[in-house]
């Protein structure tokens, strides 16, 4: 019985069952650049560009191991344009007896395959993910009777199941956390490694002019090309990080510097999530290189974190809360979003630096997306499903099942808190601190009202002033409330018209 085996673009691992069980002589792998896929939301093109190529080496890769490939381009003849119709075509041109695929990171595309039986008439056979730690399954049944769900527990019930940086049953260290030791600034005359580039080849040239022309209206500049787009490259990648950046990550992962869009992150995110590279491979690289004394425990730890925790944690929370998390708002908020988020056209500099740099590189890390513009997307009462699309579309790392709860559950607390413990919203004093931003804006961040204030100032308390029956009984938002009911009702009241004003521009589109 030959197999039709289908492998999609954020699947590009040999190891995956589907694939590693192919009987190469008999069975078929099918990879396809979709039109379906390539535009629902208009990907960033760098985003694009990087899986097709991506895509295409991977397939030459195949090939190149005597697996039998047909590859559909995004302009050949015969593509059908959406994922079911490349199959059918394949099905009624070939002679294959059953499809394979693996599960897809999509609720809409995993409910879309298990009609693919009844559809196609022939047995559908979805494979389990096996490049991750846990499994939706296990996420469920840990989460199941808990009256809050909460990472750091998830996380540390991974660190025991999977034996990292663990003495015996205890975490090394004596903490399973070292995150108060993660949220330094970064000095400004710091001087960071350059991040890891490659020389473009024929293949990945081709995918680039091929977006230019075909994907001319999307978002995002395809210039400077920097992706690795290899498991051998995404390897590099990897290894680079571990020798050059992990050292200094843990101190310096929250901060941000105007010009310095990459500091000390390890930019792998790209490759997890398509599967160049797997999570396991960089938690043991990262915990070796603690064992050998090459890089400090807060640094090792809270690298490991993001991938053993917070990956894990968010994909588990993803399919526990499907398809509710999507429509969710709490909030009701509604506003449509302003034109400078496509083009950066704005005052406020810590947004006009972080939205240009995701517009240059479909990438930001991960507290310019969370407390910079997820930030100002809550305070400003963004609609949650523009928020969702937009970051979505121009991050090259990001997928329906990790994207959703990062932004509907920890930005937008659009889920009343089943991610988050409470919302993640601040003042300008917190990007002050965090950041050189405040230095270059047209705003100024040490006024709290009048046209000169910094708008987070008076937004953050706008915004906890208009929720504070939501919010006033969260544990974790004491503290603000007291200081809020401690300030003066005129100062309140300033506040109020400022931010009143700053948002009735919002909705008009005028320059803010």
């Amino acid at each position: 019985m030959s197999s039709l085996i289908l492998v999609l673009g954020d699947q590009l691992t040999e190891t995956l069952p589907a694939i590693a069980n192919a009987r190469k002589t008999k069975d078929t792998i099918l990879m396809a650049e979709v039109r379906e896929e390539a535009t629902y939301v208009k990907h960033h093109k760098k985003k694009i560009a990087f899986l097709f190529s991506a895509m295409r080496h991977f397939a030459k890769a195949l090939k190149d191991d005597n697996y039998r490939v047909d590859y559909v381009s995004y302009l050949d003849d015969n593509n059908q344009g959406s994922l079911l119709g490349q199959v059918r075509y394949a099905l009624d041109n070939g002679n294959f007896e059953r499809v394979v695929c693996t599960t897809p990171g999509e609720h809409r595309l995993l409910k879309s395959m298990q009609q693919w039986e009844n559809e196609l008439g022939v047995p559908v056979e979805i494979c389990e993910d096996n490049r991750f730690l846990s499994t939706p399954q296990e996420f469920s049944e840990w989460a199941h009777g808990k009256k809050q769900l909460r990472m750091e527990f998830f996380y540390r019930e991974m660190r025991r199941k999977h034996h990292v940086l663990m003495d015996g049953k205890n975490p090394i260290g004596g903490k399973w956390n070292y995150d108060s030791q993660n949220r330094e600034s970064m000095p400004e005359t710091h001087k960071v490694p350059k991040h890891t580039t490659f020389d473009i080849d024929d293949i990945t040239q081709d995918v680039i002019e091929l977006v230019e022309r075909e994907f001319e209206h999307h978002f995002g500049e395809l210039d400077n090309f920097f992706f690795a787009v290899t498991r051998k490259d995404a390897l590099k990648v990897l290894d680079t990080f571990i020798e050059e950046r992990l050292h200094n990550f843990g101190q310096y992962q929250d901060a941000m510097v105007e010009g310095k869009p990459w500091m000390y992150h390890s930019h792998i995110a790209f490759y997890l999530n398509c599967g160049l590279l797997t999570p396991k491979e960089a938690i043991d690289a990262a915990e070796r290189a603690y064992h050998a004394g090459q890089v400090p425990l807060n640094s090792a730890e809270g690298f490991i974190r993001q991938i053993l925790g917070w990956r894990e944690y968010v994909r588990g929370f993803y399919w526990h809360f499907m398809p509710g998390l999507k429509t969710d708002n709490y909030f009701g908020n509604t506003r449509s979003l302003p034109s400078f988020f496509w083009d950066a056209q704005t005052n406020m500099n810590c947004m006009r630096q972080c939205i240009k740099e995701t517009e240059q590189n479909a990438y930001a890390h991960h507290i310019q997306r969370l407390m910079v513009i997820g930030n100002f997307s809550l305070l400003t009462e963004l609609s949650p499903e523009e928020v969702q699309a937009w970051y979505l579309l121009v991050y090259a790392d990001a997928y329906e099942w990790v994207e959703l709860p990062n932004v509907a559950g920890m930005i937008l607390y659009s889920d009343g808190g089943n991610l988050a413990s409470k919302p993640y919203v601040a003042s300008g004093s917190y990007i002050n601190k965090m950041s050189n931003y405040c230095k270059n804006c047209g705003y100024q961040v040490s006024k709290k009202t009048g046209p000169k204030a910094c708008p987070f100032n008076y937004l953050y308390w706008h915004f906890i002033d208009k929720h504070k029956e939501k919010l006033s009984n969260n544990n974790r938002m004491a503290m603000i409330y007291k200081t809020y009911s401690r300030m003066k009702e005129e100062n309140i009241d300033a506040m109020k018209d400022d931010a009143t004003i700053f948002l009735t521009k919002l909705t008009k589109n005028e320059e803010v």
